[in-house]
């Protein structure tokens, strides 16, 4: 993937960078594991001095969206632990012979260690307990401000999982564990870092979710003429900041972008006037479809909608469904 620096622009480079890295990991053109550029190689690429580069990765280290190993380079962070992302070998057909092989194994191992029967039982059952509860149901949570990307979230997850849903803001998060500490914590990996901590002491476990890499979108907007105005809709204001990032990197100057939070009635009608094409998320559709009704006669021509209705990838639901002990 390729990083373009738009210099007469408003947004700061290193913003720009920053975002269009993010987008890249979020959307799985750069997985968890992958080496990321060098300073050097993006210099090249985007014109930008290195120190800058090295900032942006500086803060995304911080932000715990990558990590940077010694002698060796910046990966993306691979928030699954091996044995938690290992693919099971057995069948339900073979789920009989368990006992005698891996578990007969795990069990020797734990003896070998100094374990004794009663302890390797309590261990084992603890971890199983565990699991089970952190499968409970699942907690999306983002700060307050942009509630909107847990909303998302939920959205897409509700439907696909047959496990409870609530959506819960950052600032509160710890007020409802407190009550009752089960259950997976599901973010963005731009939240993620802050969500471990609380996960880790309420012994639960927090998760980062993988977004669609919106190709469909993209490529319209690719095509568009330049000159044309693209409007963006949303409940999250997150994802808003982003996409604009994303397009004004891809296009720069040559197409218009304008924004709205789906329930800004004055900002919605100036962007409705203005726009040739609208993208918005599923839970903002209704609105800009009720909006043009409720409006046509104030427009020249009517606006092409393009709905973006999944949010996350289906790499990450299924993902998800692993980790909380949902076969397919």
């Amino acid at each position: 993937m390729r990083f373009h620096i738009q210099q007469e622009s408003d947004i700061p480079a290193s913003t720009q960078l920053y975002n269009q890295i993010c987008f890249a990991i979020a959307a799985r053109h750069y997985p968890p594991g992958h080496r990321l550029p060098s300073t050097r190689q993006l210099a090249m690429q985007t014109g930008l001095h290195r120190n800058t580069i090295s900032k942006v990765y500086r803060q995304l280290e911080i932000d715990g969206v990558v990590e940077a190993i010694a002698g060796s380079g910046i990966y993306v962070r691979d928030n699954i632990t091996k044995k938690d992302s290992k693919k099971s070998i057995y069948s339900k057909d073979k789920i009989k012979k368990l006992p005698d092989q891996e578990a007969k194994k795990a069990i020797d191992k734990l003896i070998n260690l100094g374990c004794s029967l009663q302890e390797t039982r309590e261990i084992l059952t603890y971890e199983i307990d565990w699991r089970i509860s952190c499968g409970a149901r699942i907690i999306v949570s983002t700060p307050r401000e942009d509630i909107g990307a847990s909303m998302l979230i939920a959205e897409d997850l509700s439907p696909k999982i047959n496990v409870p849903v609530e959506v819960v803001p950052m600032e509160e998060l710890e007020k409802v564990l407190s009550s009752a500490n089960h259950g997976t914590i599901v973010t963005s990996r731009y939240f993620l870092q802050p969500l471990e901590k609380v996960a880790k002491k309420y012994e639960i476990r927090a998760i980062s979710v993988d977004l669609s890499d919106f190709q469909k979108e993209l490529k319209i907007i690719k095509e568009l003429n330049q000159g044309s105005c693209v409007g963006i809709v949303s409940i999250s204001p997150g994802l808003l900041r982003a996409a604009e990032v994303i397009i004004h990197s891809m296009r720069g100057s040559e197409l218009m972008i304008m924004t709205a939070i789906s329930d800004n009635n004055s900002r919605l009608l100036s962007l409705l006037k203005a726009a040739s094409h609208i993208v918005c998320d599923g839970p903002s559709l209704s609105v800009v479809e009720n909006a043009l009704l409720k409006n046509r006669s104030q427009l020249m021509r009517l606006p092409q909608i393009i709905c973006a209705k999944n949010y996350l990838s289906i790499e990450t639901i299924n993902q998800l469904k692993k980790e909380i002990g949902i076969i397919n």
